[in-house]
């Protein structure tokens, strides 16, 4: 019990800081590296960032090229992005999604805010579940039930990651028809829904 107590507080409070949080100076690597420890919840020394890693991300295009040696506010956006998605997407399904959020000519803080918006109501989503689960005795259907709602979040991620990639292979569409889409299903979203 008291493991998974634990682990639902850290997974209800801790969170990656904020744009205005993040360092607005430029950090080393090895500076960066710590910096990244305290950013992303981790639960063993085997799963955190590594300079190796970092030159892994940014020779395959997942991160900015660092400014001589130095990494800003920006490229720690990306990392505390790419560690989090890293647990459950592939590099290349990565790419797509930080290229859609985050890719030239974005708001970088804004995206930034954005995901971790939508991390923090996730996390507070299986806090909520958890509470059915905190009896270790059951600790067998607390990992089928997470391991299902995994899988279930993974097909639904992968669907949205097959229509970002048949967007890319589109052309770009004008901005008065996009504008029109997003218009309707705003008014779609309006409207009542039949029981």
């Amino acid at each position: 019990m008291e493991q998974l107590a634990e682990l639902r507080e850290r997974l209800r409070t801790q969170r990656p800081v904020a744009w205005e949080q993040l360092p607005d100076f430029s950090l080393y690597m090895d500076q960066v590296l710590s910096y990244m420890d305290r950013q992303v919840l981790r639960f063993g020394e085997d799963d955190g960032l590594t300079a190796a890693m970092v030159n892994n991300y940014t020779k395959s295009g997942l991160l900015p090229r660092a400014d001589g040696k130095k990494y800003g506010r920006e490229h720690l956006a990306y990392l505390t992005c790419i560690c989090i998605l890293k647990r459950v997407m592939s590099v290349r399904d990565m790419g797509t999604v930080l290229n859609a959020e985050l890719g030239s000519g974005k708001n970088i803080s804004d995206n930034y805010e954005s995901f971790r918006d939508s991390l923090d109501k996730a996390l507070n989503l299986i806090t909520d579940v958890m509470e059915a689960y905190l009896d270790e005795t059951d600790a067998a259907d607390g990992a089928i039930h997470f391991a299902l709602l995994s899988y279930a979040a993974g097909l639904a991620s992968d669907r949205f990651l097959s229509i970002l990639r048949a967007e890319g292979d589109q052309p770009e569409e004008s901005p008065k028809k996009s504008r029109g889409r997003r218009e309707k299903k705003a008014e779609s979203a309006k409207e009542p829904q039949a029981e």
